[in-house]
C-alpha cells in the first residue's frame, strides 16, 4: 500500500492528470499540464524530471517506452493504477473541500451577493 499526504501538489496533480490520456513524453507533459491548469502551472525541465522520478519511486506511474529522436533519448511515462487511483482521490478530496464553500456561498442574483 503506498502512503499518501492528506492532499497533493498542484503541480503533481496537472502532471498525473496530464497522463489520463495515455504516456507521454517530458515536453509533452509540461505543454498538457500548462492546458489543462488554464496556465497556473509552469513546469521547467528540471522540476519536471525530479518530480517524475519521485512519482516513479512511489509507483504512481512508469516509464512506458523510450526512443531516440534528434539522437537524443525521449522517455515515454504512464500512470499506473495506483496513480489513477491517487489521483481519483485527490480530485473527490477537492471536490468535497469545494462543496463547503460553494454549497453556503450566496448564488449570484441572491439577497447578500
Amino acid at each position: 500500500m503506498i502512503k499518501r499526504s492528506s492532499s497533493m501538489s498542484e503541480p503533481t496533480y496537472f502532471i498525473l492528470a496530464s497522463l489520463m490520456d495515455g504516456p507521454l513524453h517530458g515536453h509533452a507533459i509540461i505543454k498538457r499540464a500548462d492546458e489543462l491548469s488554464g496556465g497556473r502551472i509552469r513546469l521547467a525541465v528540471g522540476t519536471l524530471y525530479g518530480a517524475l522520478d519521485r512519482l516513479a519511486d512511489h509507483g504512481l506511474l512508469v516509464v512506458d517506452r523510450e526512443e531516440i529522436v534528434s539522437g537524443r533519448p525521449r522517455r515515454y511515462f504512464r500512470l499506473t493504477e495506483d496513480g489513477t487511483q491517487a489521483l481519483n482521490e485527490e480530485a473527490l478530496r477537492m471536490q468535497q473541500a469545494a462543496r463547503v464553500v460553494t454549497l453556503r456561498s450566496p448564488q449570484p442574483g441572491t439577497a447578500g451577493s
